[in-house]
């Protein structure tokens, strides 16, 4: 789905860029505002002056390249994703080095992502250049919005939905693309802390054939009830098991998971189809494969984990994911077991990789695998 441009000096392409008509805001968040605003922003509850779009139908492809005022989307009561929840999603960040630049992290690889979905939910597929060309020019656009502040970042969120007007099952025959962006600080807020994970035994995030593995919104929309679940435990997220056997763990309502052996040794429950491959998860791996580390992609029982957590095998737990980068899990619950993880506390290997891939995506460590991508 890529067609090959010229790039320019920072790996953008210039033509996907310059496709996009900018048509600025007549009434932007005044600068005194916008800096009380990014000053200590919490997570995705205030939103930049623009947004970009791109619309899609069947008969014309993909069209009207723009980045326009952020404000309320006209739908009709008719349109199909409000029926049958035909829609995707991303989110990937932009950091402020300490120069003043703004960088983004590995967004070809949410744009592979975002294109995967879009398979599996019959929608569209966004090209990698429409994809990177619209996220550059809102960053660009409202590069003010990105906080400087430390664990601050510009989240992006990606989204695609079906805008046809119609009821019927099958492939909507119009889609509307944007990009929203949203200064934000920490996911749990506050300093990072080990969290508590609620193990759902009753509910299932994904199954075998169904869409674990593409980010849409019915897969969160599943979670958010053993999520509540959870909350009423004392817990910050839910871990989801299997649905075939609901002996294995697969992955937290919206993070990856990880298991850090006392020796050393790491695991992560393996890609089947029903969890969602995380560009996080992907540069974790790396960065502790780069450490010396063994990473082990396989299934993990819970009663394996369980007994490693009890014994002492198990050292570290912890969740990775663009919102939250890495953070540690300090306790492991479930109707029937109430479990600490090495004495609550963050580990050594879970704070070094996360040292690693923050002072990366802030520019403070060298990009030797190439991840970064300059914006402003």
């Amino acid at each position: 789905m890529t067609t090959s441009y010229d790039l320019d000096a920072n790996g953008t392409p210039i033509e996907a860029a310059a496709a996009f008509t900018l048509r600025r805001t007549d009434n932007p968040l005044p600068d005194v505002a916008r800096e009380r605003e990014i000053a200590a922003p919490k997570f995705g509850t205030v939103f930049t002056d623009h947004m970009a779009r791109v619309s899609w139908s069947l008969s014309t492809g993909w069209h009207d390249r723009r980045v326009e005022k952020y404000g309320p989307l006209q739908l009709d009561p008719a349109c199909a994703v409000l029926h049958y929840g035909q829609e995707i999603f991303e989110g990937l960040k932009a950091y402020r080095h300490e120069d003043g630049s703004v960088w983004i992290f590995r967004p070809e690889a949410n744009a592979a992502r975002f294109a995967a979905s879009a398979r599996r939910l019959a929608l569209p597929e966004l090209s990698e250049d429409d994809f990177l060309g619209a996220i550059t020019v809102l960053v660009r656009t409202d590069a003010a919005w990105v906080p400087a502040g430390d664990e601050t970042s510009l989240y992006l969120r990606p989204f695609m939905f079906a805008s046809e007007k119609f009821l019927g099952v099958r492939p909507s025959l119009e889609a509307e693309f944007l990009v929203i962006a949203s200064p934000v600080g920490p996911y749990f807020g506050g300093k990072v802390a080990p969290v508590s994970i609620w193990v759902a035994e009753d509910y299932h995030r994904a199954g075998a054939g169904g869409t674990g593995a593409a980010k849409c919104g019915g897969n969160y929309a599943a979670s958010l009830l053993p999520q509540q679940e959870g909350y009423d435990q004392g817990c910050e997220q839910v871990c989801f098991l299997d649905a075939s056997t609901n002996t294995a763990i697969e992955e937290l309502g919206g993070m990856n998971v990880f298991v850090v052996q006392a020796d050393g040794r790491v695991s992560t429950p393996e890609l089947t189809g029903s969890i969602l491959e995380g560009v996080t998860r992907s540069s974790v791996i790396q960065l502790l494969t780069d450490a010396g580390h063994e990473v082990d992609e396989r299934c993990i029982l819970l009663t394996e984990l369980q007994a490693g957590i009890t014994d002492g095998s198990v050292a570290e737990v912890f969740a990775c994911g663009t919102a939250a980068v890495v953070t540690p899990i300090g306790r492991l619950a479930g109707r029937s077991f109430n479990l600490t993880v090495a004495d609550g506390g963050a580990g050594a290997v879970t704070s070094r990789v996360r040292g690693e891939l923050t002072d990366i995506q802030y520019g403070r460590a060298t990009d030797r695998h190439g991840w970064l991508r300059r914006l402003v």
